[in-house]
């Protein structure tokens, strides 16, 4: 008989927490998942915590067209670990319908690598929505935390920001709109 892998104790406890009418609704809004539970995120940080960060399980999940599955592999990925390659390699998996993955990835992940305000300034220019997201929403993050941007970097941020704000890509307007204010806020204290 075959032990029971961490992936399948894993769905066991998603299909457990499964809520069906935020799984409905998530399945409707056609952000194609082959699979959705509709789990919350506080419930998925429990699941998270049950587990010592592992990145050949993180990635095994994040190879899981599962919501969930695909959240979990962003909270289990080693902070220390997790770079710009890996970052570049889910990122290109991102569809702009997924953005809930992408800022959760950005919260847990992105801001905290070391080469984040490089990462942010390239996706910034980047002609990919997706990515335009991640890097306003790590700048806006990096902001939060007490970052300062060199006056040619503030100028750069500010043409993107100006480029990119007719976006009809809504969390994308709305991520450069907060990270502009983060930039006003920093700069009256």
């Amino acid at each position: 008989m075959n032990p029971i892998s961490p992936i399948q104790t894993i769905k066991a406890d998603l299909r457990a927490a499964m809520n069906g009418v935020t799984s409905k609704a998530i399945r409707e809004s056609g952000m194609g998942y082959k699979l959705v539970y509709g789990v919350e995120l506080p419930r998925l940080r429990e699941i998270a915590a049950e587990y010592e960060p592992d990145r050949h399980l993180a990635l095994e999940l994040w190879q899981e067209n599962i919501r969930e599955c695909k959240m979990l592999a962003i909270m289990l990925f080693p902070k220390e670990e997790f770079d710009s390659d890996i970052a570049d390699l889910w990122m290109s998996s991102l569809r702009p319908e997924q953005a809930e993955l992408a800022q959760l990835m950005v919260l847990d992940r992105l801001s905290q690598m070391s080469d984040a305000p490089e990462q942010a300034f390239r996706w910034m220019a980047d002609d990919r929505p997706i990515y335009q997201l991640c890097g306003f929403l790590i700048i806006g993050r990096l902001l939060m935390g007490g970052a300062e941007l060199s006056p040619d970097a503030e100028a750069e941020f500010r043409d993107q920001a100006v480029a990119t704000l007719p976006t009809p890509f809504l969390p994308l307007r709305k991520a450069v709109q907060n990270a502009l204010v983060r930039l006003e806020e920093c700069k009256n204290y």
